[in-house]
């Protein structure tokens, strides 16, 4: 009996230890898989014309012009970017069947923000001969979701730009940053966010100093009175300039 216990007690030790091996290759595996993905996605961000120097590492993604947002693990477009010089907008937009719904989810550290949330969706769902929609969902699944996070001072808020044919898939806003701003400026910011979100690059990205932008066919340079121009949290546009909604329309 003894020796039978023995025996069964070593089969389970073996067992364990094969497990623990097992998974501590499989983190091994995925961890390489990560850093892989890491240096396409990293490739990707230059091809779409982002110096190097621009791009800052923050952990698990990667940031360029401040609130723009790539992911380490987001999968790459099908067709590549390819610098591009005819267009403001990355060349990768939210597809046929999803920009007819893009669902939101609300973080329970935004809720005191529903209100210039909804502002914000409302403008984007309001421009005319575009069937680009969004709308808020309290559960999964979604596309978007929209947190708080701090930031730091001068970013307000950070978001991603469409990947696989979907909306970029997450928004930060700095809320306690922008809290003193009007309501209008708070749904501005948010506003602009869920414009990166649908693949739109500032629209004075030369001003700012970026990396070359694109725009989009048929709407061509710079505009004041743009919602997307970047560096302007508090201050800037508050609703869509006729630009803006004439390249939405184009593009949805």
């Amino acid at each position: 009996m003894k020796n039978n216990l023995k025996k069964i007690a070593i089969v389970a030790m073996v067992a364990v230890v094969i497990a623990a091996c097992k998974k501590n290759q499989e983190s091994i595996t995925e961890s390489q898989e990560t850093v892989k993905n890491s240096d396409k996605v990293l490739q990707y961000i230059k091809d779409l014309g982002f110096p190097a120097a621009s791009i800052v590492d923050n952990g698990n993604e990667f940031i360029v012009e401040e609130d723009i947002t790539f992911p380490k693990n987001m999968e790459i477009p099908a067709n590549g970017a390819g610098a591009k010089t005819e267009q403001y907008y990355t060349g990768s937009i939210v597809n046929s069947t999803k920009k007819l719904n893009i669902r939101i989810f609300v973080d329970p550290s935004m809720t005191s923000m529903g209100s210039e949330i909804n502002s914000a969706i409302a403008q984007w769902n309001g421009v005319p001969n575009s069937t680009l929609r969004f709308s808020v969902v309290t559960t999964a699944p979604y596309d978007i979701l929209i947190k708080d996070e701090n930031l730091g001072n001068g970013v307000c808020g950070q978001g991603q730009f469409p990947s696989g044919g979907s909306a970029g898939a997450l928004v930060k806003i700095n809320k306690n940053y922008i809290a003193g701003n009007s309501f209008a400026q708070r749904a501005r910011t948010i506003c602009h966010e869920f414009g990166h979100c649908i693949s739109f690059r500032h629209t004075n990205w030369s001003a700012q100093g970026e990396s070359t932008a694109t725009n989009v066919p048929g709407v061509t340079g710079t505009d004041a009175l743009s919602l997307m121009n970047g560096g302007q949290c508090g201050s800037g546009a508050t609703v869509l300039s006729t630009k803006d909604k004439n390249a939405v329309a184009a593009l949805y």
